[in-house]
């Protein structure tokens, strides 16, 4: 019978085989004989104190690697702490690993300690499996492996036979596609740039790929006036705004399925043909091209008429502005992947990230800490470390400050500023239905859930973090020039009792 120490060190040789470079460890007993398996061997290793915020720390750097960064974990409820960002990694196609220790299956279902039934606690985003070889069939796993005592002891050092992770391929379907016609390309989260359509006019999301020939959000409210394009290309997962993705139900359209993907953006089932190539043909026409600028330049005067107040828009409009190639930008779900679109997003040379595949607000600081580490170690032979910026609501913040633990002697970012866009409370809410004035009297309460005790200069200091206050665009604008040594936040406060009006009006000035 394999010794328990014997058997971590199988599992940490496969690790490696397979292509893993990092880890990030949760403390617990169960899991001794892999702590001791990661200290002997060559792989970063990244310890924290909790493992929902381990899990998102491990997704936010297989964002930017491409490559899973297995979240280990004790037995019990500790691995129930990773599934949100098991759910996240699923429908953001991220491949992502938890790797849990488990007690012998003699001990499941009676009473032992911190004993819980973990087969299958993933599903159906994820399988569970007992070994390395067999989890590299799937891009989300759970590998869970049973430790029986004596947990500590020698270990030979094995031989691994094991494979490489490989995305899965989907079955191919080529559609042919006139670009004669009108046509218009929806990006969105994780899309990849499709040959063929260069040209085409590309309403693209934050975390899409910057097109050539870009289309501004706001446009889309401008054809009930305009003819509506022929055609609609979708790519990726486009979630942000209501009157694009009622466009896209309202056109015939294509939606491209690829690699990873385990779904198409396709809420209303209202594609015509789900592909996964493209045949092009033709080019696009003049008249279309000059239609589609002239609506964009439209929308990009409506964000530039409401930035004299200091609101979450204006706070992404500097961040925006801060920007250069080089830089990764982690942006939270809510208001902020919203703002940076109508700010300008996507830029070319900057890789953006966002948790848009569930859209969740959880686990944010741990994810944009995960995106700084992975974007520093891209290139451990840079003389400084290249910048990440992470632009989060206050309840985003709030929600994750628990990320920003990291454990003495793990890998710390070493050029991250975190701007909390802070309007006291769930600025997105003001401008949904439930923030028409008839509501108004339930409002705070479920929806802004304003937090004014909370003092985010208290919670910088102990964690020991470097941080700034500013009130206004000046302000903002000088303190994001500054890059800091470690983490930074930038607390950016803002004000949401006018952000129904400005939305409003922006939209108001595409109807002329």
């Amino acid at each position: 019978m394999t010794s328990s120490p014997e058997l971590a060190k199988q599992i940490v040789a496969d690790l490696q085989k397979s292509g893993v470079t990092d880890v990030v460890y949760c403390p617990g007993s169960r899991n001794a004989p892999l702590a001791l398996a990661f200290a002997e061997s060559s792989l970063r290793v990244h310890s924290r104190i909790d493992e929902r915020s381990a899990s998102f720390t491990a997704l936010g750097m297989a964002r930017v690697s491409g490559r899973p960064v297995p979240v280990v974990t004790t037995s019990g409820t500790a691995v129930a702490n990773c599934l949100p960002a098991m759910v996240e990694a699923y429908y953001s196609a991220t491949p992502f690993v938890v790797l849990s220790a488990d007690r012998p299956e003699r001990y499941v279902g009676k009473g032992a300690s911190q004993t819980i039934v973990q087969k299958g606690l993933f599903e159906p985003y994820a399988p569970t499996v007992t070994s390395v070889g067999v989890a590299l069939e799937h891009p989300q796993v759970h590998i869970n492996v049973s430790f029986d005592v004596p947990l500590v002891g020698p270990a030979v050092s094995p031989e691994s036979t094991v494979g490489t992770w490989v995305r899965p391929d989907v079955d191919k379907h080529e559609v042919s596609l006139d670009i004669t016609k009108n046509t218009l390309v929806i990006a969105g989260d994780g899309a990849k740039e499709i040959p063929g359509l260069e040209d085409v006019p590309t309403l693209a999301e934050p975390t899409a790929p910057a097109p050539y020939h870009p289309v501004h959000p706001l446009a889309a409210a401008m054809f009930d006036q305009l003819d509506k394009p022929e055609q609609i290309v979708v790519v990726g997962h486009p979630t942000l705004h209501r009157d694009v993705m009622k466009l896209t139900n309202e056109v015939p359209k294509i939606v491209v399925q690829q690699p990873g993907e385990h779904y198409v953006t396709d809420p209303e089932g209202t594609a015509q043909e789900i592909a996964t190539d493209l045949k092009v043909t033709g080019q696009p026409r003049d008249e279309w091209l000059k239609v589609l600028d002239a609506a964009s330049e439209l929308g990009a005067e409506a964000v530039r008429e409401q930035l004299e107040q200091f609101t979450g828009l204006t706070v992404a409009a500097a961040v925006a502005d801060s920007l250069y190639q080089s830089n990764a930008l982690f942006i939270g779900a809510s208001n902020p992947i919203r703002d940076m679109h109508l700010a300008g997003l996507p830029f070319d040379g900057v890789d953006t990230y966002s948790p848009r595949g569930a859209a969740g607000i959880d686990g944010s600081v741990s994810q944009a800490i995960g995106v700084a580490l992975a974007h520093q170690a891209a290139d451990p032979t840079a003389p400084t470390a290249p910048r990440t910026v992470a632009l989060l609501g206050d309840v985003t913040f709030l929600h994750d400050i628990g990320g920003l633990l990291i454990v003495d002697g793990s890998p710390r970012p070493e050029n991250l500023t975190i701007v909390v866009a802070n309007d006291n409370g769930g600025g997105i809410f003001e401008t949904l239905e439930q923030g028409a004035q008839e509501y108004r009297d339930a409002f705070e309460p479920f929806f802004g859930t304003p937090h004014t005790d909370v003092d985010i200069a208290h919670i910088a200091e102990a964690y020991d973090i470097e941080y700034t206050k500013v009130i206004d665009l000046p302000s903002l604008q000088k303190e994001l020039e500054t890059e800091p040594d470690g983490i930074r936040i930038i607390e950016a406060v803002t004000d949401r009792d006018n952000l129904r009006d400005i939305h409003a009006k922006m939209r108001a000035r595409m109807h002329v």
